[in-house]
Parts: C-alpha cells; structure tokens; sequence
C-alpha cells in the first residue's frame, strides 16, 4: 500500500532510513548546547540559512512553535507592542496565540493577497495610523511567511521583501522573515538565501519540514538579536543538553535541501499537470499558482467536498485494486470549504506522485459514473479501510 502525505512533516508510510554510519560522526560528539561545546551544532551554525546584511549568528530551537515566541520576544520587548502580519500567517493562526499569551504583543493581521504578499497601501496605513499615537499599541514588527503556507507555498517576490522593508525603516520598524521553508523559496526562485534574508533584520528556518528532519529550527540574526535570542530560549525552557542529536539530522537535511527540495517541486508541478489534464469538473489547479511543494486543488462544490474527496483518496477497494493493479492511499489535507492541499516531502518519489494521480483519475471517474447513473452522493465503490 503506498501513501502520499498531505503534511510536509507527516510520514504516512516508512520514512527515507539514512544509513547509521553516515550519521555517527554527527551523533558521536554530542555535547551541551548552552556552552556551545557540540561540534555538529556549530557546524549548522556554519551553514546557515541565509546571511542577513549585518554580523549575524544563529540559535537553535526544537520546534518552530517555540521558535515563534522566542522571535517576537527579542524584537518587542515592550509591553504594548504590536506586531503587523498576515491574517493567515501561521504565526497568527496555528501557534495559539502565543504572542499575545507569552509576549504580551498585540497582533494587527492584514488581509493576505492571493500569492501571500501584503497590501503595501494598507500596511502603510496601519502603521501610519500606530506611529506616534496615545491610543494605539506601538508598531514595532512586520513579520512576512515565505513561502506562504496558506497560500499554498507561493514565494514572495524579491521586489515585494525589499518595499516592506524600505517602509519598515521608515517608521523605525524591524522586519522578521518566517522562514520555515525559506530554502524551498530559494530553490523554486534560484537565488541564494542570503538575497533573500538581505531585506529581513532576522530570519527563521525550519528543518522538519521538506528537510525531513523529526524536530529543530534555527533563529538567526544580527549578534545582539542572537545574544537575546539565547536568554528567550532560556525562560521558555528551550535549553537543551545533547542538542547534537537535533543538529545531526539538521545538518543532513542542509547538505541534502536543493536536492532533495527540487524533487518536491518537480513532482507537485507533474501532480498539477496532471490535474489539468484529467479535466475532471469535481477538481482542478492553477498551475501558475504551484511555485514550490504543495498543490491547492479547487473544489468546486456539491458532491464531494473537499472532505469527502480526501476520503476517498485515503480508502481504498477491491474495485480499485482490479482496475489498477495498486492499492493506493493518498493522503490529501481538506484545507478550506472549497479547496484540498497536497504537500510534498523528502519521502514521496515520483512513483508515489504517478501512483497518486492515477488513484485521483480512478476516484473522479467513479464519482461521475455515479453522478451519471443519478444515484446522488455516496462512495465512489464499496471500500476497505
């Protein structure tokens, strides 16, 4: 039975097992991360994830929602700060609060644009409107996702990142990049990170996503922000002992990324070809849309929803197994009434991405069989879990 999995970090199926050879020479050396004695961390600290245009250091965390009050903290240390995003940034979405619970930071979320870029006009209106006033929190950061998760891993434009921070420093804001897949952005536009970060007074990147580490994140910045990176950790309770284990699987996942994440685009864009090509009217993709590793395939409405069709991709039968020869589970994220999200990681091949579109087309044709038939919603064959 093969599985697709809809979550970059998920494993459906057996996980890619590195050779243990190939990672005692990380794993040996283990030592205490707050001296910084461990020599696999320091050297993820030499293969950073992107330089930004200052002395920059970096600290490492173990997840990236640790990460995201530890980022906020170092930048707004005044109560009564806010902090501008996006509406559907994962940081104001999918991290609990936790700026305002732990920080005491308000946040202000701008509506999103289609490819995960900010209004220019109305970031610059809410700010203008902040600065300076007795009655609003004080404007201190702008944060910005690339790629931008809930719109699908689009990558932000080079030009865009360079007028939001020309307009942060004109009101004395700072600018954070959340960067969990910030190498997937460097991949899918081919430049180096660094051309990226250079607009970004600090940066966040994640190694359990397409990187396929199990945990770990990386915040780095100017050697003051990093200095005070440190003591956040520390009252959140993110020192670690043997922080080596954590850098290992990092740092294979860092000399491995283009590879490996140029893989992943490959097979989202033949996924969304491949949407496309079956011209089915129960789905469908942009395909300008699919800059990087995930695939938001519209669905229209009706039967089935986007619920019902990730069921259906997830179950499979007797009917299925005859007609194809394979019995596949696909594993699709119901991501919005109208939508589902496919992700790609370091485990599904260009195998598993054929075996994925074929068990689609089976799907679609199945339904509309029973759509022409007239027997209205239901599932697509009799199924076994």
């Amino acid at each position: 039975q093969t599985s697709l999995s809809h979550r970059q970090g998920g494993r459906a199926g057996p996980p890619q097992l590195l050779p243990i050879l190939a990672l005692l020479p990380c794993l040996l050396p283990w030592q205490s991360d707050p001296p910084r004695t461990c020599p696999t961390l320091r050297s993820i600290s030499s293969t950073p994830p992107g330089s930004c245009p200052r002395p920059a250091g970096d600290v490492l965390l173990q997840s990236a929602a640790l990460l995201g009050a530890a980022r906020v903290m170092c930048h707004c240390q005044r109560r009564g700060a806010q902090l501008l995003l996006g509406a559907g940034a994962h940081l104001h979405v999918y991290e609990h609060g936790g700026v305002a619970q732990v920080a005491g930071v308000h946040s202000q979320a701008l509506q999103d644009l289609p490819d995960g870029t900010l209004d220019l006009e109305q970031l610059e209106l809410a700010v203008r409107e902040a600065h300076g006033s007795r009655y609003h929190p004080r404007p201190e950061l702008i944060c910005l996702e690339n790629t931008h998760s809930s719109a699908g891993g689009r990558a932000l434009p080079l030009a865009h990142l360079q007028q939001v921070h020309q307009l942060a420093e004109r009101y004395g804001l700072r600018v954070h990049m959340d960067g969990a897949r910030l190498l997937n952005a460097a991949v899918a536009q081919a430049v180096e990170p660094a051309q990226i970060t250079q607009h970004c007074d600090s940066v966040s990147l994640c190694f359990s996503k397409g990187l396929g580490a199990p945990a770990g994140a990386v915040l780095a910045g100017s050697r003051a922000f990093v200095a005070e990176a440190w003591r956040m950790r520390k009252l959140l309770g993110g020192g670690m002992r043997q922080a080596g284990v954590l850098a290992a699987a990092a740092r294979i996942g860092l000399e491995q990324a283009e590879a490996t994440l140029r893989r992943d685009h490959s097979n989202a864009r033949h996924f969304a070809r491949g949407i496309q090509e079956l011209q089915s009217p129960l789905c469908s993709v942009s395909l300008p849309a699919v800059e990087t590793n995930m695939v938001m395939v519209a669905v229209p409405g009706g039967w089935p929803s986007p619920a019902e069709l990730c069921a259906y991709m997830r179950a499979v039968s007797e009917e299925e197994l005859a007609e194809t020869g394979h019995a596949v589970s696909v594993l699709l994220f119901p991501w919005a009434a109208h939508t589902l999200r496919a992700v790609w990681h370091r485990d599904v091949s260009a195998h598993d991405t054929e075996l994925a579109l074929n068990k689609l087309g089976f799907v679609a044709r199945k339904c509309q069989e029973r759509l022409a038939l007239g027997l209205g919603p239901g599932p697509p064959s009799a199924v076994r879990h």
